[in-house]
């Protein structure tokens, strides 16, 4: 996925095959993220932003390790999900065959739920960063902070349906309150990334 054209990206996303799907858009939602976070502290070093060197050269560490984490995330989504498309497919005509069937699926489902709910605690962080960098980051691209936290906000709120899909099938009760939590955790980084978008609306109103 990483070597793809995004036309080509966008033709396989197009397509009527498994993956990839909603959880891929997620991940890729969260890399966009942390690509503009990459590209406001680029534009925040120097002399004039010298008293948050620190604080400018930390977010952008982070949003680079992010952004790469993020497209690893893409990648594994789309792998398990073809998994869980292999585990249905499997033959189901006797009882043992059904019990493999059953078992590989719920394996697959709790696979499955792994990348969007990583995706949801990438998509945190990025808010998290957007959120210290807006107040020290060059002003000629506040709004270029807003775009980050709405693809973050974005990536949470795609990601959350896409573990909420895989909860029903998941019979571990301790996996499935697990991920369940991780979701119920998207309004709250949903708000947060909300009020750096209107902190960034009202700056450029004045």
């Amino acid at each position: 996925m990483r070597d793809q054209t995004i036309s080509d990206f966008l033709d396989r996303l197009a397509a009527r095959v498994p993956a990839p799907g909603g959880g891929a858009s997620a991940a890729l939602h969260g890399a966009q993220a942390a690509a503009l976070l990459g590209m406001v502290a680029r534009y925040s070093d120097g002399r004039k932003h010298a008293e948050h060197e620190r604080v400018i050269g930390r977010v952008l560490a982070e949003a680079d390790a992010l952004r790469d984490e993020a497209l690893q995330l893409a990648e594994d989504d789309a792998a398990a999900f073809t998994s869980v498309t292999d585990a249905y497919r499997l033959p189901k005509a006797t009882e043992e065959e059904r019990a493999t069937r059953s078992a590989a699926i719920a394996e697959a489902l709790v696979a499955a739920a792994g990348p969007p709910a990583r995706t949801i605690d990438v998509a945190r962080r990025l808010v998290g960063l957007a959120e210290e960098l807006l107040p020290v980051g060059n002003r000629n691209v506040i709004t270029d902070v807003a775009a980050a936290t709405e693809a973050a906000r974005a990536a949470a709120t795609t990601a959350r349906v896409n573990v909420e899909i895989n909860l029903a099938g998941i019979g571990d009760e301790r996996i499935r309150a697990e991920l369940a939590g991780r979701a119920a955790g998207v309004d709250e980084i949903a708000d947060r990334a909300e009020r750096v978008t209107a902190a960034v609306r009202e700056e450029i109103a004045k």
